[in-house]
């Protein structure tokens, strides 16, 4: 189903969603190592590559929270405890909120530094800013922190669907992943 049901998430979602996931996990890898890359062409082009993906994340994250507006999210099971509701939407609050940020931040670095961005080497993205030390320092900055706060938000949201899938048996990680059946519930030892 395009659309979400009480039941789980629909199609479009969960490609919104395991899309963004794979694209930063990608765009923390390259980030990760091009830093270290010796100076040459290809050194550009993974730069210029991480720049295109995360203008992408960027764009895929705001579809996806339009997309939260039209189709509103599968309400939590029954069996989710309030206090475990709450801090799922406290935690997927942040990650918006940081992968917003992260090309954000990135995008701000760069028109700070006075490099030009074409997002694919198909057409120019315009600047957040002129040529600005000061700006291109917070930047950089807030680019870094927000790489390790997104990394562990997702380790944290992670864990929980792996408790929830393993633990707890219910159907919250089934919910978000295509032909993924919800697991059974143990057998009950006998009495």
């Amino acid at each position: 189903m395009l659309r979400n049901s009480p039941e789980r998430w629909g199609w479009f979602a969960q490609l919104l969603h395991w899309s963004i996931a794979l694209l930063i996990i990608g765009l923390a890898v390259v980030g990760l190592v091009m830093g270290d890359l010796p100076n040459s062409p290809d050194k550009l082009k993974v730069f210029a590559l991480h720049k295109s993906v995360g203008l992408t994340v960027l764009a895929l994250v705001l579809i996806r929270l339009a997309w939260r507006f039209i189709d509103p999210r599968p309400p939590y099971p029954a069996t989710i405890p309030p206090w475990q509701r709450r801090l799922s939407d406290l935690t997927h609050g942040l990650l918006y909120v940081l992968m917003l940020a992260m090309p954000l931040s990135g995008w701000l670095y760069n028109s700070a530094s006075n490099f030009p961005l074409r997002w694919f080497g198909w057409f120019a993205v315009p600047p957040l800013s002129g040529p600005d030390k000061a700006i291109k320092s917070f930047a950089h900055e807030a680019h870094e922190i927000g790489f390790y706060l997104l990394a562990l938000l997702m380790l944290l949201h992670v864990a929980a669907a792996m408790k929830h899938h393993f633990l707890d048996r219910d159907a919250t990680l089934a919910r978000m992943t295509p032909g993924l059946p919800p697991p059974t519930a143990p057998d009950k030892e006998p009495a």
